[in-house]
């Protein structure tokens, strides 16, 4: 699959319905005024490279020069208010409301995660973040029907064991089996030869954390999606969300994995962990996305002398992506309930094609185990497209106040640059809209 020509993704019939059509704007009508003339602004100013890719450091020194109030009130009304859903419950469930009124559905995401590097001493701070992800399962089932929510592994568990457990995993003879982990979150002692009694001890409770929230969540009826993070630790976030899914997917799939197209392995571990949760008798939940952390991938590599773990181009990515595509629907349209896909991404070019091949394998449009995924306040044409089609359609929501979430949307932003600068269809469909308001066109 290539990327969209030119900015065009023209639409087409897709399936029994609405027709889906990108290029048109209407579903710009269902938002206000004032949201569009903030998404406008925004967006304009996500086109500037230099800005986006110095974001972190120029909200740091604005906060510095301004004051944390004139600050707080200027990122509300642009930047917090066009990417975060608040930062009370009251707030966030408010957001929900507004998207569930437009034919959309949240996904709540609390903005905290980890690297190799930044680890905490003692569990304090893993433990408060397993606090707020029981926060989040209860935040997310007052939203509304099929509720969801994303989960960072490494906010539970330290980004240098999952790099430690992802190495260990690699040699031969590792005893780091699925069922041993399994048990080990049912509450035996963790006690792995190839783990000092220290990783041991955290790598038990951290487990015991992450099933803490999947429990929770499986019994208050909320998806937990776990993210994909570096490739130096995915085999662990893996490892232990294919546990999870053991211990709580047998019913339904509460637990989905997530599986990046951009990695060059990304197409095999998806179809080994799809055959594992098979043999395993388990529902299975598929995230699908391109990645976001190709920059830190290549340095990294570049650095320790490893092989690059990215596809070398765009178009290989692209082909990856829609490799992964094909498999994931296949895997749902031949087992129905057993396996449910979440098609991530805001390219055009990809998001039709899925709904192509949906209407190819008889998946319905509601009700068939596969929906659509994009970043709040980005992509909303899409979005908004897709909803009013029929599609279920998610908006990754994350919540906080502005200092928890800045960071954690000053990252994104850099790890979806080319998005934003190629949003180009978007602003213009955004101003034509504002256009019309202004001359009260029909």
């Amino acid at each position: 699959m290539g990327p969209e020509r030119g900015g065009v993704a023209v639409g087409r019939p897709t399936a029994k319905g609405t027709p889906l059509n990108f290029g048109e704007g209407t579903a710009f009508r269902l938002k206000s005024g004032r949201e569009l003339a903030r998404a406008l602004l925004v967006l304009r100013l996500c086109a500037f490279p230099r800005l986006v890719r110095h974001a972190g450091t120029i909200l740091t020194v604005s906060r510095r020069v301004l004051g944390a109030r004139l600050w707080g009130g200027l990122l509300r009304a642009t930047f917090y208010g066009q990417f975060v859903g608040g930062e009370t419950p009251a707030e966030v469930v408010a957001a929900a409301g507004r998207l569930r009124a437009v034919g959309l559905r949240p996904m709540l995401a609390v903005p905290t995660e980890e690297d190799v590097g930044q680890e905490k001493d003692g569990e304090e701070w893993y433990d408060a973040n397993r606090g707020a992800a029981l926060e989040c399962v209860g935040l997310a089932a007052a939203t509304g029907p099929h509720p969801m929510m994303q989960l960072k592994v490494t906010a539970l568990m330290s980004a240098r064991l999952c790099e430690t457990v992802s190495r260990r995993l690699a040699e031969p003879g590792a005893e780091l089996t699925l069922e041993r982990v399994e048990a080990v979150m049912g509450g035996e002692v963790a006690s792995f030869p190839c783990l000092t009694p220290e990783e041991n001890r955290h790598l038990g409770v951290s487990l015991r954390r992450l099933d803490d929230v999947a429990g929770f969540a499986a019994a208050r009826g909320v998806r937990v999606l776990v993210d994909a993070e570096q490739s130096y630790v995915n085999p662990a976030l893996s490892l232990a969300t294919l546990a999870l899914m053991a211990r709580h997917n047998r019913a339904s799939p509460w637990v989905w994995n997530t599986y990046q197209a951009y990695l060059q392995d990304g197409k095999r571990r998806l179809a080994g962990d799809a055959a594992t949760a098979r043999r395993r008798g388990v529902r299975f939940g598929v995230k699908l996305v391109r990645g976001a952390y190709l920059e830190l991938e290549r340095r990294r590599a570049r650095e320790l002398g490893d092989p690059d773990p990215v596809h070398p181009t765009l178009d290989a990515t692209h082909r990856s992506y829609g490799e992964c595509l094909e498999l994931a629907l296949g895997l749902a349209a031949q087992a129905g309930e057993e396996i449910e896909v979440m098609v991530a991404t805001h390219n055009e070019v990809s998001v039709l094609h899925a709904t192509q091949r949906m209407e190819e394998l008889g998946i319905p449009r509601q009700g068939g185990g596969v929906c659509f995924g994009q970043l709040l306040g980005m992509c909303d044409h899409v979005s908004l497209a897709l909803g009013e089609a029929g599609y279920a359609v998610y908006k990754s929501v994350p919540y906080g106040g502005a200092e928890a979430t800045l960071p954690y949307l000053a990252r994104r932003a850099q790890e979806n640059q080319g998005v934003l600068q190629a949003a180009r269809r978007e602003r213009r469909l955004l101003a034509r809209e504002l256009r019309r308001r202004l001359l009260r066109r029909p």
